[in-house]
């Protein structure tokens, strides 16, 4: 690092991997922690997971912080720090969206084509010559031959500057006639330009890559799940003619972003993704290629070269990896899904075979049509997020769902999915779901479910699987189905499952017996089941699934009642006969330790059976149970869910110990998680929308699954809202 009085400089190499390693500091562990992520003061250094204090991780602002000071200390180190301070976006507040719209799109109307390309061939050339030990007639001759790339003059015709055919082939020429080249794509073509003519006439010579301001190669994610324009004090009219997030800037802002690997998008901010930006979004990388696939329509456009060089620049980009499209209902979005679906992923109608034409000439045959018509797929997607998008119908869902064929994380959750979709996915031979929510999908049938579950490779290696269901919408499998699920599907026969939720499945306890030891499971989901019997749950829970930590009983068990639906003559003593029913079959068996009695007093105490330490209860339960009990606390989300929580129970760490994480009960009343715990309870639901357990949608954008931690509406979804 250079500071007055120190002329000492690093490689690049060596800042770089400062700058990953400081970025890196700041991600979520691969198995993330299942409480909130909390801020505390706590100045040790982090831990393995699955710790919550000290954390695991380094909070993200002091991330970027620390990021955003490298930059200012010397030209070095902002080359090495700004690609890692541009890796992540989040759109927040709507100036700052306009902010990274003129930062990172290409204004084409103060800057032209040829001016970028005389500027950037000037730089480019005098790079090269002073970064050459070249000496002075050879720099001569190397700026002769790089003059000679100068960009074509706008008085002659670009027809009169292609080589004849009896010359030597020119270096590649960018054609200006696109309206809206990208910026990234032209750089590449000069730079790979000026590194033939080098070659050609002085080879070995290294020719640095010229410099482009424009930040859109570094990006990698980019969501608007903390996107708002509520509390702006905007016109009706103003909200619905001057909006923020416009299809055209969405797509410019794509169009730069070449290394795009994950977008999110939301309700609020759905009505910019029109065709356009559908196709930007997943018509890059390998489905650009065309695979042989014929282009309908081409002949019908104005100007077919267009659409060739938008073909040729996308088969450039890399592929995304995740899309989340959590609550997008808009009808522009909608329409252009539809029209994506049917121009891009459903086959053309064919004739019959060998039929004639109008004109008298035959057709095709349809084997000879399949030949040359590939289906369109994207490979390169493992993660797609559609919980709530249930205004797409069930003929477009159907052929978009099936063009990803390497999928490992689906959230299907309150659409419009039919058992003729769900069979379909089911007879992949590549696909292997590791997440799979299929929460409140109202058309699927309980056969459709026990069909995917038992007899499709597809779902054998789940290890996070989600049936909720609740009172307005309830679970459509049968008890004879259920029964068949958890004793012959693979993913509960292999006992990886470390998230299941069987919500308002007629759950009793002859189907709990027949469940096999689950002995990966940390969170269980068994809310609305009115009969199931409080004592069942707590057995199965010690004898099958110990390490489970988090429980949810929404409604579950009539002596949970509180006396809402069993008739009584005293809703008082209802209730308090429902708080002791909780300690008395469920808390004390499950989360004290057992009693021992030793004479010399020397014995060391045993564990609780279990690591249960939250449960989910309904708003009356958590009423009747008032402030709680000795360390057990009420939480509250921003939402109507509530949770009844142990706060002296949760994963802590010594650093230097060498003994890694470990589950501790006695957490004293100083402890740090345990007051953070405690703020959090007297805060009573005055809370961020990121404060929750038991997720009730998928983490798509990093991969976490069920487990992922987020917060903005991502969170509001996953931790608030009852349904």
């Amino acid at each position: 690092m250079s500071s007055p009085g120190c002329d000492m400089e690093f490689p690049p190499e060596l800042l770089y991997t400062i700058c990953a390693h400081v970025y890196a500091s700041g991600l979520l562990p691969d198995a993330p922690s299942l409480d909130p992520l909390i801020g505390t003061d706590d100045r040790r250094l982090p831990t393995g997971h699955p710790s919550c204090l000290p954390p695991s991780y380094v909070p993200e602002p002091l991330v970027r912080q620390t990021l955003a000071s490298l930059c200012l200390v010397n030209h070095g180190w902002y080359t090495a720090a700004k690609p890692w301070l541009w890796r992540k976006l989040e759109v927040r507040l709507p100036r700052a969206w306009l902010s990274l719209v003129e930062e990172i799109a290409w204004n084409y109307e103060e800057e032209t084509v040829d001016t970028v390309m005389d500027n950037t061939i000037r730089a480019a050339t005098q790079a090269a010559i002073t970064s050459t030990g070249l000496l002075s007639n050879q720099r001569e001759a190397l700026r002769l031959a790089l003059d000679d790339l100068d960009g074509p003059e706008t008085t002659i015709a670009p027809d009169l500057l292609s080589p004849m055919p009896t010359r030597d082939p020119s270096p590649r020429r960018i054609r200006p006639k696109s309206k809206s080249p990208a910026r990234w794509r032209l750089l590449r073509s000069i730079s790979d330009a000026i590194q033939d003519v080098v070659n050609r006439r002085n080879p070995g010579i290294y020719i640095p890559v010229p410099n482009d301001p424009r930040p859109g190669r570094f990006i990698r994610h980019l969501d608007f799940n903390h996107f708002r324009t509520i509390g702006m004090r905007r016109l009706v009219e103003e909200g619905v003619n001057s909006r923020f997030v416009t299809g055209d800037r969405v797509q410019a802002v794509l169009k730069e972003t070449p290394n795009l690997s994950a977008f999110g998008a939301t309700e609020y901010m759905d009505g910019a993704l029109n065709l356009a930006v559908l196709n930007e979004l997943f018509l890059r990388g390998a489905p650009s290629g065309g695979r042989g696939r014929p282009s309908r329509g081409r002949a019908l456009m104005e100007n077919p070269d267009i659409e060739e060089e938008d073909r040729e620049r996308r088969r450039e980009c890399k592929d995304l990896e995740a899309v989340d499209l959590t609550g997008c209902v808009s009808a522009v979005f909608v329409n252009a899904f539809t029209e994506f679906v049917n121009t891009n992923l459903v086959p053309p109608h064919e004739p019959e075979s060998g039929s004639d034409t109008e004109d008298g000439s035959r057709r095709p045959r349809r084997s000879e049509r399949n030949s040359f018509c590939e289906p369109l797929l994207f490979p390169g997607l493992k993660r797609l997020g559609m919980r709530g998008v249930k205004s797409i119908l069930s003929r477009s869902l159907g052929p978009f769902l099936m063009a990803f064929p390497n999928l490992t994380h689906l959230d299907l959750s309150g659409t419009r999915l039919t058992p003729e979709i769900l069979e379909t996915l089911g007879q992949s031979s590549t696909m292997r779901l590791k997440s799979l929510a299929l929460a409140r999908c109202i058309k699927l049938t309980s056969e459709s479910i026990r069909r995917f579950l038992v007899d499709s490779p597809v779902t054998s290696e789940l290890t996070e699987l989600s049936l909720y269901g609740d009172m307005t919408y309830m679970s459509p499998i049968q008890a004879n189905d259920l029964r068949d699920i958890v004793s012959l599907a693979p993913c509960f026969l292999s006992g990886n499952l470390v998230y299941l939720d069987l919500s308002s499945a007629p759950l009793d306890r002859s189907i709990l017996s027949e469940i096999g030891p689950q002995p990966k499971l940390r969170s269980l989901g068994l809310s609305h089941i009115l009969h199931l019997e409080l004592k069942a749950v707590s057995e199965f829970v010690r004898d099958k699934a110990p390490n489970v930590e988090i429980l949810t009983l929404i409604n579950t068990s009539p002596e949970l009642d509180c006396g809402i639906r069993i008739p009584t003559n005293d809703p008082r003593s209802a209730t308090r006969k429902s708080t002791l029913s909780l300690y008395t079959h469920l808390i004390r068996p499950l989360c004290d330790p057992p009693f021992s009695f030793s004479i010399s007093g020397n014995s060391v105490p045993k564990p609780p059976p279990t690591r249960v330490r939250v449960i989910e209860l309904s708003t009356a339960m958590l009423g009747a149970l008032g402030a709680g009990a000795g360390s057990w606390r009420i939480i509250r989300s921003k939402g109507g869910r509530g949770w009844y929580v142990d706060t002296a129970s949760a994963w802590v760490a010594e650093p230097g110990s060498g003994t890694g994480s470990c589950m501790r009960r006695d957490l004293p009343p100083d402890h740090p998680y345990r007051v953070e715990m405690c703020k959090l309870s007297d805060a009573n639901g005055n809370v961020s929308s990121g404060v929750g357990w038991h997720a009730r949608k998928m983490e798509i954008l990093h991969g976490h699954g069920m487990f992922g931690r987020e917060d903005g509406l991502y969170g509001a979804v996953s931790f608030a809202y009852q349904g």
